[in-house]
């Protein structure tokens, strides 16, 4: 098979996910597939347990499928093992999660140091430094994630995210911790510096108002992607 076009960063083909429960098998995802083009915004709506952050793991690579493809930036992750999947992530892919994940030994400007310096990325801390002024946290840039709000470590993760110019970005329900006023102000966050980046959004939300802003929305249903207006 021959590999996807340069502007498709994230690819699904024929793609399953079965597990063995209590109760027998059980299929989480059947025979999908998806292309999540460069720039675009995508939102995966759905039921509680319809399979939506399974999707979100595996086309990250970070889990595996039981049947199907996946491509991500233009490499087939079935063919790479934890290490490649890792170095193929490096430098190319963010995640924004529900509970933030920052370390919380680190301050809120070595949380987003850290994955560039792990990538030993040409002048990391000046990309820090202009990502926290990105998310206009540039006073709490001591500050450790305890001292922070919940909106604040959520707009630290953003510019975690994204300081290192990803290619694409997953977002597993960015809101869902959030009240509506700093939810709104997550929101515009995340499109803005998707757009300034010119990365691709992939995000699993119940927030309407997060997936009525982004150019496609796709509906889980019994392991299945149906396109909604």
């Amino acid at each position: 098979m021959s590999e996807p076009s340069a502007q498709v960063v994230s690819k699904a083909i024929g793609l399953g996910k079965h597990v063995n429960g209590p109760a027998g098998g059980l299929t989480i995802l059947a025979q999908l597939d998806l292309e999540i083009h460069a720039g675009e915004a995508v939102a995966i709506l759905g039921a509680s347990g319809s399979g939506k952050s399974t999707l979100l793991g595996l086309l990250a690579g970070l889990d595996d499928p039981s049947s199907g493809e996946v491509w991500l930036c233009g490499q087939r992750v079935n063919d790479l093992d934890e290490d490649g999947r890792a170095e193929l992530r490096s430098g190319r892919v963010g995640f924004v999660f529900q509970n933030f994940q920052l370390l919380p030994t680190l301050t809120a400007r070595e949380n987003i140091l850290l994955p560039l310096e792990l990538t030993s990325t040409p002048d990391a801390a000046r990309r820090a430094d202009e990502a926290l002024d990105r998310v206009g946290l540039t006073a709490r840039a001591k500050h450790y994630p305890k001292q922070l709000s919940g909106g604040e470590q959520q707009r630290i993760a953003i510019a975690r995210a994204y300081a290192p110019q990803p290619a694409v970005l997953f977002a597993d329900e960015p809101t869902g911790n959030l009240d509506q006023a700093t939810g709104e102000h997550i929101i515009e966050l995340l499109l803005a510096l998707r757009q300034d980046a010119g990365a691709a959004l992939v995000l699993v939300t119940h927030d309407p108002r997060l997936a009525e802003r982004c150019d496609r929305r796709l509906h889980m249903d019994e392991g299945h992607l149906e396109t909604r207006a």
